[in-house]
């Protein structure tokens, strides 16, 4: 049985954890599969965007602490966590725009993967809780830093140290999910936001993906402008930017009538 649905929805892909009984619990198959799906919608030139959800009633539970425990010595163990952090590490390094529709636990290794992605859309029944000090563990795969960039100090020392759990709509209070809805819309709404994002020129959202990612090295705004400009400048010599120009002049000239 598969443990990864992918669907296309016309530009988006949706990658949905299928594994209800573990609560989509990242276990090596599971990852195994996340990577390969990744590596095909990126491949894909018909897919511009990418949700990432889980079978309910879970987003996902995080790591198969099975895997975890199977590992013995100090070599084998790493190779272990590696294997793991592998799902979340390659959506977070995939080049489309990447949601994540988050419709109930996201725990551990599983938050880890919703941060993943560039946008987070909750449902009513989700959660975000780190877990790891709970259960004697330190968080890994760069997880701590993930939730710093996004929702600051405080808030990663709460979730992190702390162990605060966040609803839905407490997630969005703090910066840690753009929107929340009710628990029937948050694929829909994730595939919604996707589409808009898949609608733009492939290569354009990839490079506009490819700037965000630069401004932790930008210290001010004359580096920013010097960041923009090129591939700004690599826009406008693209046909889709005249092509583009020119319906709305003409959207622009028929309404003016």
């Amino acid at each position: 049985m598969s443990l990864l649905r992918v669907e296309r929805r016309d530009r988006v892909a949706v990658l949905t954890l299928d594994d209800p009984d573990h609560r989509n619990a990242l276990s090596r198959p599971l990852v195994e599969a996340i990577v390969a799906a990744v590596d095909e919608v990126e491949a894909d030139e018909g897919v511009g965007a990418v949700v990432v959800t889980g079978t309910p009633p879970a987003f996902c539970a995080g790591a198969d602490l099975s895997d975890l425990g199977a590992r013995s010595d100090g070599p084998e163990r790493e190779a272990g966590l590696r294997a793991i952090y592998d799902g979340f590490l390659r959506v977070a390094s995939c080049r489309l725009p990447t949601v994540a529709a988050v419709n109930g636990p996201a725990v551990g290794a599983g938050l880890n993967l919703a941060m993943a992605c560039d946008v987070r859309v909750a449902g009513e029944e989700a959660l975000f809780d780190s877990r790891f000090l709970a259960i004697g563990l330190h968080p890994g795969g760069g997880g701590t830093w993930l939730l710093h960039r996004a929702i600051g100090p405080q808030a990663t020392a709460a979730l992190s140290l702390f162990g605060e759990r966040v609803d839905g709509r407490r997630a969005v209070e703090i910066g840690l999910a753009w929107e929340c809805v009710v628990a029937d819309a948050v694929v829909e709404r994730a595939v919604e936001l996707a589409a808009r994002a898949a609608a733009a020129p492939r290569a354009l959202a990839i490079r506009v993906k490819e700037t965000l990612r630069r401004w932790d090295a930008v210290s001010s705004h004359d580096e920013a402008v010097e960041a923009e400009l090129e591939p700004q400048l690599w826009s406008i010599e693209q046909p889709e930017f005249a092509e583009r120009l020119e319906a709305l002049r003409r959207t622009i000239s028929t309404s003016g009538e």
